[in-house]
């Protein structure tokens, strides 16, 4: 003799109200708002803190750059008073191709601080705009 049991029990849902869905959809947002911007503001905190380094990279490269200049005219001009000597004519190739690395360092370091300040007004930009959005959000 088989007996079966069966047992019914009826299940409730709870009954959420539209309004307190968009409620919690809102406040969602919020959250997911606020993670993205306190993101982007970290990331510019770290940003501007690497501006001073690259100012520094900038001022010496640039200070390089000057001085392989020097040492390329002076090589050059030694150059021009024996041009058949193959030591000075090495010294001036020697000299010309270290201002030439030189000067490209001090180029890159420059367009670095150009991106980087670039970058930085962006991070700016966006934060401004999810404040905006969230004060939006806020009001609601």
């Amino acid at each position: 003799m088989f007996v079966v049991l069966v047992s019914c029990a009826s299940v409730s849902a709870q009954v959420v109200s539209k309004d307190s869905l968009a409620v919690l959809n809102n406040q969602k947002k919020i959250l997911a708002l606020n993670k993205k911007l306190n993101d982007n503001k970290i990331e510019l905190a770290e940003l501007e803190n690497k501006v001073p380094k690259a100012t520094d990279e900038v001022a010496s490269t640039a200070d390089n750059a000057q001085k392989s200049v020097e040492q390329n005219k002076l090589a050059a001009d030694k150059l021009g008073t024996d041009p058949q000597d193959k030591k000075l004519a090495k010294n001036a190739s020697k000299a010309a191709s270290t201002a030439s690395r030189d000067a490209k360092r001090a180029r890159k370091a420059v367009d670095n601080l150009e991106k980087l300040k670039r970058n930085i007004e962006s991070l700016k930009k966006k934060i401004q705009e999810d404040e905006t959005k969230l004060a939006g959000l806020n009001a609601k």
